[in-house]
């Protein structure tokens, strides 16, 4: 891997990890289409999430800051939220250590992806006609309003971004959606849930692939930085934007561009082993 392909990649990630449209299933076809395939580049797809998490931190640091200041206050609203996250983490969090190297064996690849895409946007296209059609208003206005069993059913429904190309954002944001929570609510417990869930994957497999990573044979410290660095970068614009653009146009834009690009993989492989 060289430094351009690291960037490539790094840019994919900041821009899709917080979009309902699957980080690591974009990362896999531009992987593929570059080449890079095998057991580390899957590890460096999911590293290069670090960058993302970083612009979570930036962005969020007020919210970051008062739940870590809950851990010597439980009963505070910072601590409440921090107890909401560690229970949305743990459904997923136990299903992936159980499914890990199944998952990594039958769904990394560009056919799982493209059949997740599609799925994943009839889903949100469906989803986002029946509630306009209803207009029901959010029972849960901001992150610190939403109860525990509400956050724990969230976790539950993150189960499903373990298949690649399913999206964590999209079945954290539509799972928040369908409890009652606001768009607004909704995208920004996904966010702050990225912390523990990605933060766990990335050091999962980075202890698992750290000589390989930090060899330059294979993809290199040098790589690995350049792909962490422009994750970061493009996560703060793509979340700022994503907010604004989601309480004016909901998911459906989302959903038709996934089922669009699910089925042209579909064409692209049709014939192909």
């Amino acid at each position: 891997m060289n430094l351009f392909q690291a960037a490539i990649l790094g840019a994919v990630e900041g821009l899709t990890e917080f979009l309902p449209v699957s980080s690591t299933g974009h990362l896999i076809l531009v992987a593929h289409a570059m080449g890079l395939v095998g057991g580390v580049m899957n590890a460096f797809e999911i590293v290069i999430q670090a960058g993302a998490l970083l612009a979570v931190l930036w962005l969020y640091r007020v919210r970051v800051l008062e739940a870590l200041r809950g851990l010597a206050r439980p009963r505070s609203p910072g601590g409440l939220l921090l107890l909401k996250l560690l229970v949305a983490f743990l459904p997923a969090a136990a299903v992936g250590l159980l499914l890990h190297h199944k998952i990594e064996l039958h769904l990394f690849g560009p056919r799982p992806v493209a059949l997740a895409l599609f799925l994943g946007g009839v889903v949100m296209v469906v989803f986002e006609r029946r509630r306009r059609a209803r207009g029901v208003a959010p029972v849960y206005e901001s992150v610190n309003s939403v109860p525990l069993r509400v956050a724990l059913a969230i976790g539950v429904f993150q189960c499903a971004s373990l298949w690649p190309g399913m999206s964590r954002s999209m079945v954290t944001i539509l799972g928040g959606l369908l409890l009652g929570c606001s768009a607004v609510a909704a995208a920004e417990f996904s966010f702050l849930l990225a912390l523990p869930t990605l933060g766990a994957a990335t050091l999962f497999d980075f202890l698992k692939s750290r000589k390989e990573l930090l060899s330059g044979a294979s993809v290199g410290p040098a790589a690995t930085l350049v792909g962490l660095a422009v994750a970061a970068i493009v996560a703060v614009i793509a979340i700022r934007s994503f907010l604004r653009y989601l309480t004016r146009h909901g998911l459906e834009p989302f959903g038709w561009y996934r089922i669009a690009l699910g089925l042209a993989i579909v064409a692209l492989l049709w014939g192909h082993p």
